[in-house]
């Protein structure tokens, strides 16, 4: 069950910072309250995931989650241009967070 929580609590830090790219093109009261909504709910979930999940390993696949959908989302909603470099680095964090979802 920790590890369901853990990557609900990662989409929801990207969508945390969908509501925070939202927030500083146009700041109105619903694109505060994604934000701040979705970022508290990846916490309050993160902190269900540690239940069962080691600090280091949950931490680092939070992140890595969010890392790599805030650069998907970002190339393909919001025109950023995908370089090679950022794909490679992508990939890396992709293997480390399998890497260390494998030492569960």
């Amino acid at each position: 069950m920790g590890t369901l929580y853990l990557l609900a609590a990662g989409g929801l830090e990207v969508i945390g910072f969908i509501g925070l790219k939202r927030t500083a093109n146009q700041d109105t009261w619903t694109n505060n309250l994604l934000m701040l909504g979705a970022f508290g709910l990846s916490l309050a979930l993160l902190s269900m995931a540690l239940e069962t999940i080691p600090l280091g390993v949950a931490y680092s696949i939070w992140t890595g989650i969010g890392t790599i959908g805030t650069a998907v989302v970002d190339i393909l909603f919001f025109k950023e241009r995908p370089s090679l470099l950022r794909i490679v680095c992508m990939a890396g964090i992709i293997g480390t967070v399998i890497g260390l979802r494998l030492t569960l």
